[in-house]
């Protein structure tokens, strides 16, 4: 059976790299030859955009929360985007801008996330543009901490480190999220990250680029950037936090939207054209492999049964799968989550390919 094992050993082997191989060779390429962000003190002016559809729970804490950062009031504008709300979001971002001249509410046509960012640049004059979510927080630092990695002139947009916390305080960040982040810190060092953080990030104007709406920020502007000749990197002193959504189904739904989105990037958006070789490995290693790895799973899963008679690698294989699949089934919290994720990414090819990606969605349940 050699095209059987042809496909054994290439799942086999895409899946080792994407989750072992590369974080592995990213951590030494870093130590040898790391490429530090030259980091100074800079205050811009700034515009802040939070882009928000029907966001009346959280709107009026997250405005607070943003008049209160660390930064001089005369350097920051606040600019709520809302896309298209219908209940009392508009409503409440105006009564905190008649007290607050750095509070500005732009309505838009509903039209998704992305194309509220855009028109909000658009219509604003900020030497830098952050943006953020309308469930999330800031620490009271984090807009100086942005700024001061995009100070450096080879940067062009920054993201920061979104921590996961329960309504009373706790930490919820799981090991996968952990690993995550260690790995973005990795990709920085060097040179951009592949993926950003849509809680927490920032750009210098004249490096912004309006991306199609189906895209999403997250994924496209690092390599995008990149594309430019620019550096997108993690500034993990720059801190968010948000509530996770409340159970595993719960994020799976989630990443099943997300990913979505990220087979449209992979598929119709250019990718991997016009990168850097080290960049293009960085792509291919940690969100095209990655993307597919359900993919993958369910490749090296059926070319185990085909060749588990030969017994050795093969049996062991097989036998390695069904017990991560009984790990997450008896409710073994990282197996379990890990065959969510994975399956995700299989359900949002799918569905991709059935009826493609809209460009809005609604938010992540328990998350508010």
């Amino acid at each position: 059976m050699p095209v059987v094992k042809t496909l054994f050993w290439g799942a086999l082997g895409a899946l080792a790299w994407t989750h072992v191989g590369y974080p592995l060779a990213a951590a030494a390429a870093t130590r040898i030859r790391p490429r530090a962000v030259r980091k100074r003190e800079w205050k811009p002016r700034v515009t802040v955009i939070v882009a928000a559809a029907n966001e009346e729970q959280v709107i009026e804490r997250r405005l607070e929360n943003l008049l209160a950062l660390d930064y001089p009031e005369e350097r920051l504008e606040l600019v709520v985007a809302s896309d298209g709300s219908t209940d009392r979001t508009d409503e409440l971002v105006e009564a905190v801008a008649a007290r607050e001249p750095r509070v500005r509410l732009l309505p838009v046509a509903r039209g998704g996330k992305v194309a509220a960012q855009n028109r909000a640049v658009r219509e604003t004059n900020g030497e830098v543009v952050a943006f953020s979510d309308a469930n999330a927080t800031w620490a009271p630092d984090a807009l100086r901490e942005l700024a001061a990695a995009l100070a450096d002139p080879d940067v062009a947009y920054a993201c920061g480190r979104l921590g996961l916390q329960a309504a009373d305080g706790s930490n919820q960040e799981g090991l996968y999220w952990r690993y995550e982040l260690w790995l973005r810190e990795r990709e920085s060092l060097l040179g951009s990250v592949t993926g950003g953080n849509g809680s927490i990030y920032a750009l210098k104007r004249d490096d912004y680029v309006e991306v199609d709406p189906r895209f999403g920020h997250d994924l496209a502007l690092p390599y995008v950037m990149v594309q430019r000749g620019r550096r997108a990197v993690y500034e993990p002193g720059a801190v968010a936090h948000e509530k996770p959504t409340p159970s595993n189904e719960a994020e799976y739904r989630r990443k099943v939207r997300m990913f979505e989105h990220c087979w449209l990037i992979t598929l119709r958006g250019s990718m991997l054209r016009r990168l850097p070789l080290g960049y293009l490995v960085q792509m291919v290693s940690h969100r095209l492999l990655r993307y597919g790895s359900g993919v993958l799973h369910v490749v090296l899963l059926g070319s185990s049964v085909l060749l588990v008679a030969e017994g050795g690698l093969y049996a062991l294989a097989l036998a390695a799968q069904l017990g991560l699949l009984a790990a997450a089934a008896t409710g073994i919290p990282i197996a379990r989550y890990y065959v969510f994720v994975s399956w995700a990414t299989a359900q949002a090819l799918a569905n991709y390919l059935r009826r493609g990606v809209p460009a809005t969605w609604e938010a992540a349940e328990g998350t508010r």
